[in-house]
Protein backbone atom coordinates (compact mmCIF):
# COMPACT_ATOMS: atom_id res chain seq x y z
CA UNK A 1 0.00 0.00 0.00
CA UNK A 2 1.34 3.32 -1.08
CA UNK A 3 2.27 5.22 2.29
CA UNK A 4 0.38 8.50 0.26
CA UNK A 5 -3.08 7.03 0.41
CA UNK A 6 -5.26 7.10 3.26
CA UNK A 7 -6.74 4.05 4.68
CA UNK A 8 -9.80 4.62 6.82
CA UNK A 9 -9.77 0.96 7.82
CA UNK A 10 -6.52 1.83 9.49
CA UNK A 11 -8.18 4.85 11.71
CA UNK A 12 -11.33 2.84 12.82
CA UNK A 13 -9.04 -0.06 14.12
CA UNK A 14 -6.28 2.49 15.91
CA UNK A 15 -9.12 4.82 17.38
CA UNK A 16 -10.36 2.50 20.00
CA UNK A 17 -6.16 2.19 21.40
CA UNK A 18 -5.99 5.70 20.30
CA UNK A 19 -8.52 6.89 22.66
CA UNK A 20 -7.32 4.26 25.67
CA UNK A 21 -4.11 6.64 25.24
CA UNK A 22 -6.33 9.77 25.30
CA UNK A 23 -7.77 8.71 28.73
CA UNK A 24 -3.95 8.57 30.27
CA UNK A 25 -3.65 12.08 28.22
CA UNK A 26 -6.73 13.83 29.80
CA UNK A 27 -5.68 12.17 33.80
CA UNK A 28 -2.19 13.31 33.70
CA UNK A 29 -3.11 16.98 32.33
CA UNK A 30 -6.03 17.13 35.06
CA UNK A 31 -3.64 16.15 37.81
CA UNK A 32 -0.97 18.00 36.72
CA UNK A 33 -3.05 21.25 36.68
CA UNK A 34 -4.56 20.45 40.37
CA UNK A 35 -0.63 19.78 41.07
CA UNK A 36 0.37 23.25 39.26
CA UNK A 37 -2.09 25.49 40.34
CA UNK A 38 -1.48 24.44 44.25
CA UNK A 39 2.31 24.79 44.11
CA UNK A 40 1.96 27.75 42.02
CA UNK A 41 -0.63 29.69 45.30
CA UNK A 42 2.33 27.83 47.50
CA UNK A 43 5.03 29.78 45.26
CA UNK A 44 3.02 33.05 45.23
CA UNK A 45 2.67 33.15 48.90
CA UNK A 46 5.98 33.05 49.92
CA UNK A 47 6.70 35.32 47.29
CA UNK A 48 4.53 37.99 48.70
CA UNK A 49 5.34 37.07 52.20
CA UNK A 50 8.82 38.86 51.93
CA UNK A 51 10.21 36.88 53.99
CA UNK A 52 13.98 36.95 54.53
CA UNK A 53 15.87 34.06 52.34
CA UNK A 54 12.64 32.33 51.82
CA UNK A 55 10.74 34.83 49.74
CA UNK A 56 13.97 35.13 47.47
CA UNK A 57 14.29 31.31 47.39
CA UNK A 58 10.86 30.74 46.32
CA UNK A 59 11.77 33.50 43.29
CA UNK A 60 14.59 32.04 42.05
CA UNK A 61 13.09 28.33 42.11
CA UNK A 62 9.68 30.09 40.06
CA UNK A 63 12.60 31.23 37.48
CA UNK A 64 14.53 28.05 37.25
CA UNK A 65 10.82 26.39 36.59
CA UNK A 66 10.08 28.68 33.78
CA UNK A 67 13.69 28.98 32.55
CA UNK A 68 14.42 25.30 32.04
CA UNK A 69 12.74 22.86 29.77
CA UNK A 70 10.18 20.42 30.98
CA UNK A 71 11.83 17.34 29.33
CA UNK A 72 14.72 17.73 31.63
CA UNK A 73 12.57 18.16 34.77
CA UNK A 74 10.53 15.01 33.52
CA UNK A 75 13.62 12.96 33.08
CA UNK A 76 15.18 14.25 37.05
CA UNK A 77 12.35 12.98 38.39
CA UNK A 78 12.25 10.03 36.69
CA UNK A 79 15.53 9.00 36.53
CA UNK A 80 17.49 10.59 39.36
CA UNK A 81 15.01 10.80 42.15
CA UNK A 82 14.93 6.99 42.20
CA UNK A 83 18.61 6.72 42.99
CA UNK A 84 16.92 8.63 46.20
CA UNK A 85 14.81 6.44 47.41
CA UNK A 86 11.69 8.29 46.02
CA UNK A 87 10.16 5.92 42.90
CA UNK A 88 7.03 6.83 41.58
CA UNK A 89 4.75 5.07 39.36
CA UNK A 90 4.88 6.26 35.10
CA UNK A 91 1.67 7.59 35.39
CA UNK A 92 2.38 9.71 38.79
CA UNK A 93 5.74 10.52 37.70
CA UNK A 94 4.09 12.39 34.76
CA UNK A 95 1.73 14.13 36.91
CA UNK A 96 4.26 14.99 39.20
CA UNK A 97 6.19 16.11 36.50
CA UNK A 98 4.04 18.28 34.40
CA UNK A 99 2.55 20.11 37.89
CA UNK A 100 5.98 20.95 38.94
CA UNK A 101 7.12 22.26 35.51
CA UNK A 102 3.88 24.58 34.86
CA UNK A 103 3.58 25.90 38.58
CA UNK A 104 6.48 28.04 37.81
CA UNK A 105 3.52 29.71 35.20
CA UNK A 106 1.42 29.41 37.41
CA UNK A 107 2.90 31.20 40.17
CA UNK A 108 3.23 34.44 37.87
CA UNK A 109 -0.29 34.48 36.80
CA UNK A 110 -1.44 34.56 40.06
CA UNK A 111 1.24 36.82 41.27
CA UNK A 112 0.04 39.22 38.59
CA UNK A 113 -3.35 38.49 39.57
CA UNK A 114 -3.07 39.34 43.02
CA UNK A 115 -1.22 42.68 42.67
CA UNK A 116 -3.87 43.99 40.29
CA UNK A 117 -6.63 44.45 43.32
CA UNK A 118 -6.12 47.73 44.58
CA UNK A 119 -4.39 48.10 48.05
CA UNK A 120 -7.31 50.18 49.52
CA UNK A 121 -9.87 46.96 49.13
CA UNK A 122 -7.19 44.80 51.45
CA UNK A 123 -7.07 48.09 53.85
CA UNK A 124 -10.70 48.65 54.02
CA UNK A 125 -11.35 44.88 55.04
CA UNK A 126 -8.94 45.08 57.78
CA UNK A 127 -10.27 48.41 58.90
CA UNK A 128 -13.90 47.03 59.52
CA UNK A 129 -12.11 43.69 61.22
CA UNK A 130 -12.39 41.39 58.63
CA UNK A 131 -10.19 38.21 59.54
CA UNK A 132 -7.05 38.10 57.13
CA UNK A 133 -8.17 34.56 56.20
CA UNK A 134 -11.52 36.14 55.36
CA UNK A 135 -9.69 38.65 53.32
CA UNK A 136 -8.31 36.00 50.85
CA UNK A 137 -11.05 33.78 50.64
CA UNK A 138 -13.71 36.14 50.17
CA UNK A 139 -12.36 39.18 48.86
CA UNK A 140 -8.87 38.77 47.38
CA UNK A 141 -8.82 35.32 45.73
CA UNK A 142 -12.33 35.66 44.18
CA UNK A 143 -11.21 38.56 42.10
CA UNK A 144 -7.36 37.02 41.12
CA UNK A 145 -9.25 33.92 39.99
CA UNK A 146 -11.61 36.19 37.75
CA UNK A 147 -8.24 37.99 35.96
CA UNK A 148 -6.05 34.79 36.52
CA UNK A 149 -8.76 32.33 34.67
CA UNK A 150 -7.50 33.11 30.94
CA UNK A 151 -4.34 32.42 31.46
CA UNK A 152 -4.57 29.97 33.84
CA UNK A 153 -7.17 27.98 31.12
CA UNK A 154 -4.35 28.45 28.30
CA UNK A 155 -1.66 26.69 30.52
CA UNK A 156 -3.83 23.82 31.07
CA UNK A 157 -4.71 23.40 27.34
CA UNK A 158 -0.91 24.07 26.59
CA UNK A 159 -0.21 21.36 29.04
CA UNK A 160 -2.69 19.03 27.55
CA UNK A 161 0.10 18.96 24.46
CA UNK A 162 2.70 19.17 26.14
CA UNK A 163 2.01 16.06 28.16
CA UNK A 164 3.25 14.73 25.07
CA UNK A 165 6.80 14.41 26.60
CA UNK A 166 5.28 11.73 29.18
CA UNK A 167 5.47 9.07 25.91
CA UNK A 168 9.75 9.36 26.37
CA UNK A 169 9.34 7.71 29.97
CA UNK A 170 6.83 5.23 28.81
CA UNK A 171 3.50 6.51 29.34
CA UNK A 172 0.99 4.84 27.02
CA UNK A 173 -0.69 8.56 26.20
CA UNK A 174 -1.97 9.77 23.27
CA UNK A 175 1.24 9.77 21.08
CA UNK A 176 2.80 6.75 22.51
CA UNK A 177 -0.18 4.92 21.60
CA UNK A 178 -0.06 6.61 18.28
CA UNK A 179 3.70 5.89 17.57
CA UNK A 180 2.96 2.15 18.84
CA UNK A 181 0.30 1.52 16.17
CA UNK A 182 2.68 3.07 13.36
CA UNK A 183 5.39 1.07 13.79
CA UNK A 184 3.07 -2.00 14.26
CA UNK A 185 1.55 -1.84 10.51
CA UNK A 186 4.32 0.43 9.16
CA UNK A 187 1.80 3.36 8.68
CA UNK A 188 2.25 6.48 10.48
CA UNK A 189 0.16 8.86 8.17
CA UNK A 190 -3.10 7.69 9.87
CA UNK A 191 -2.54 7.75 13.55
CA UNK A 192 -0.41 10.13 13.67
CA UNK A 193 -2.96 12.57 11.92
CA UNK A 194 -5.82 11.15 14.10
CA UNK A 195 -3.51 12.22 16.83
CA UNK A 196 -3.23 15.58 16.15
CA UNK A 197 -7.23 15.49 15.24
CA UNK A 198 -7.60 14.43 18.77
CA UNK A 199 -4.88 17.30 20.25
CA UNK A 200 -7.12 19.46 18.16
CA UNK A 201 -10.73 18.38 19.11
CA UNK A 202 -10.34 18.63 22.87
CA UNK A 203 -8.01 21.57 22.91
CA UNK A 204 -10.71 23.46 20.61
CA UNK A 205 -13.47 22.22 22.73
CA UNK A 206 -11.44 23.31 26.24
CA UNK A 207 -10.54 26.39 24.60
CA UNK A 208 -14.42 27.38 24.07
CA UNK A 209 -15.08 26.20 27.81
CA UNK A 210 -12.41 28.59 28.97
CA UNK A 211 -14.35 31.17 27.47
CA UNK A 212 -17.47 30.54 28.31
CA UNK A 213 -16.60 30.12 31.78
CA UNK A 214 -14.78 33.83 31.79
CA UNK A 215 -17.76 35.08 30.16
CA UNK A 216 -20.31 33.58 33.11
CA UNK A 217 -17.81 35.03 36.05
CA UNK A 218 -17.56 38.55 34.31
CA UNK A 219 -21.51 38.76 34.09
Amino acid sequence: MSPFLWDWGLVWQALPSLLTGLQYTIIATLGGSAVALALGFLWTLLRLASIPIVSPIAVLLVNFLRGTPGLIQLYFIFYVLPAYGLTLSILMTGILALGISFSGYTSEVLRAAIEAIAPGQWEACLTMGLPVRHVWTRVVLPQAMRTALPMLGSYMIYMFKDSAILSTIGLSELLAKGMEFGFLYFRFTEPLTTVAALYFAISYLASRAVRALEAATHA
